[in-house]
């Protein structure tokens, strides 16, 4: 268990760069599951609950590439 004094020491990733990686492995994870929430609602005929959910997914996908795209500055690639 981590504590709230966790630095960096124990992962070798500083925090604020852990957590980075961890927001963009989260909204990939979103999307891909939401995904699966489209697929149940198209198969009920379900239009909102298929527009709400493929919204969701975009902002999953662009938040993903949004993290990214920081990700890269900061490794300087």
């Amino acid at each position: 268990m981590a504590t709230s004094t966790e630095t960096g020491e124990v992962t070798g990733t500083k925090d604020k760069d852990y957590n980075l990686i961890w927001y963009i492995e989260a909204c990939l994870r979103n999307a891909l599951r939401l995904e699966i929430n489209i697929q149940d609602a198209e198969r009920e005929n379900d239009t909102e609950l298929t527009e709400l959910f493929r919204k969701a997914q975009a902002d999953s996908r662009k938040g993903a590439e949004l993290g990214k795209q920081l990700l890269r500055t900061r490794l300087g690639g």
